[in-house]
């Protein structure tokens, strides 16, 4: 029965492709994607923890984070993501010599709100390390790399208590601060806390509890729900946030609101039973977390901004081990509006995502390490796959597995499976591609075979083959679109 439905589908789209060529002269082609392919090569920086970054109105990046430190605020700026790799770092903020804001400084975020610089931290005192609490800087100029900034003191809330982790953001026109604070009647270390703001640095009116670390990931070393940052899409606000100690347990969780709902009530939320990005020892990336979110040089993409590190076992305190690094990774979007943020890719070139251009639902992926074209592949890194030089020859390509580093799409008496680098010559072959422009839409991509040369990477039955193509069918089956 499946099989006939297949075929009849086949059978449609043929008419419908035949259709469009008596009509206009030229197949008909599915829409270019909205979100196109994007790259970038991991770690963006290294020993830089609690990273952010803010795409400006200028058409620069700013970007700053935690230092090992803990003494200063930095700055870097760039016109790419990847330009902040090397761009030069600006020191606008050091630590007090006594007294308040004396150390711990922690969890930098930069925002520009009414034609203004802020710098959200945190910071402790000279005279106690972990009274740790919320503070404000604000710059006046063009470039906050130049800005003179002034001190605007402490984010009062409703308690003395620990507080750290600020970040702002906008819906429906009302401002809202967002932290992470111990509320001193509770048995744990900090929940997540929403207000409005009166100005950039105040808030108003009373806070509501968001979140408490109550799952069993949400507790691993201490009890913590922190880092809380948000993006939005499709009427709908999705705070995510940083859970459990800062070693391999590190984790993000989710909560989901509607922006049309009351935010300051906590029944408007609804929170995600399980992480929605946690360490991988496939690809050696462990505690992903305290994030935030940035776009693509295009604006087409949501870029993930995190910190992780290569290692899982720490030597002693967490907090003293200086190696968390800064990353970034493509958001993609699941069918029914929710962001899937897949798993902390491997170090390197970040993978992409391709999409039938027949069938534009339809993604690669590996199932039971066969390729296919599938839709709503809710785990990501089934359907993620790294473009990286070809294993058999220069100007070739080859396609790795992001969730099983080390595997390649290769052809196997013409079908396409997933299958672990050998080191045979013959694999080498099987698993290299000339990359082509789109046969169906020169904007899409086509692969055609190395040691076969004349067939392509093409769907049929939903299955991935290698053959030869002469229809205009064929040529469809065999395009795709990077994302």
């Amino acid at each position: 029965m499946r099989r006939k439905r297949r075929n009849a589908l086949r059978l449609l789209l043929a008419v419908l492709v035949a259709l469009a060529t008596c009509l206009t002269g030229a197949p008909a082609q599915a829409a270019v994607p909205d979100s196109p392919g994007v790259t970038y090569t991991n770690p963006i920086a290294e020993k830089r923890a609690d990273p952010h970054i803010f795409k400006h109105t200028d058409g620069y990046y700013y970007f700053t984070a935690t230092v090992p430190e803990y003494d200063r605020i930095v700055l870097r700026r760039a016109t790419t993501i990847q330009g902040l790799k090397s761009a030069s770092e600006t020191t606008i903020w050091t630590k007090h010599a006594s007294g308040v804001m004396g150390a711990h400084i922690w969890a930098p975020e930069i925002h520009f709100i009414d034609g203004k610089w802020y710098v959200y931290f945190a910071a402790g005192a000279t005279n106690d390390i972990w009274a740790i609490r919320m503070y404000v800087l604000e710059g006046t100029g063009a470039n906050p790399l130049t800005a003179t900034w002034t001190e605007k003191g402490q984010i009062k809330t409703q308690w003395e208590s620990f507080s750290l982790d600020a970040t702002t953001f906008v819906v429906n026109g009302v401002r809202y601060l967002a932290w992470a604070q111990r509320d001193p009647s509770v048995n744990n270390n900090t929940d997540v806390y929403l207000a409005r703001m009166a100005n950039p640095w105040t808030i108003t009116g009373t806070p509501v509890m968001l979140s408490r670390p109550t799952y069993s990931w949400e507790t691993v070393g201490f009890k913590v729900n922190e880092g809380p940052a948000v993006i939005q899409r499709g009427g709908k606000v999705f705070m995510t946030y940083s859970a459990s100690a800062t070693d391999s347990n590190y984790c993000l969780g989710m909560l989901t609101a509607s922006a049309s709902a009351n935010l300051l009530s906590q029944a408007s939320w609804s929170k995600s039973p399980t992480p929605v990005f946690a360490s991988s020892a496939a690809t050696s990336q462990y505690g992903p977390g305290h994030n935030s979110f940035t776009v693509s040089e295009d604006g087409k993409s949501d870029i993930l901004v995190y910190h992780d590190r290569s290692y899982k076992d720490i030597s002693g305190d967490p907090l003293n081990d200086p190696n968390r690094r800064t990353r970034v990774q493509k958001v993609y979007w699941n069918a029914d509006g929710t962001p899937n943020f897949g798993i902390p890719v491997a170090d390197g070139v970040t993978p992409q995502r391709f999409s039938s251009y027949n069938f534009p639902d339809r993604f690669i992926r590996h199932y039971d390490y066969r390729a296919r074209i599938e839709a709503n592949v809710t785990k990501l890194a089934d359907s993620q796959f790294r473009v990286v030089p070809g294993l058999a020859g220069s100007g070739t390509v080859s396609l790795e597995s992001a969730n099983l580093p080390g595997y390649y799409l290769r052809h196997k008496n013409f079908e396409v499976w997933l299958e672990r680098n050998d080191g045979s010559a013959q694999f080498a072959s099987d698993a290299t591609f000339h990359r082509r422009a789109g046969l169906a839409d020169s904007a899409g991509v086509s692969y055609e075979s190395y040691n076969y040369p004349g067939r392509y990477v093409r769907h049929w039955e939903y299955l991935l083959n290698v053959q030869a193509v002469s229809t205009a069918t064929d040529r469809a089956d065999a395009t795709f679109y990077a994302q």
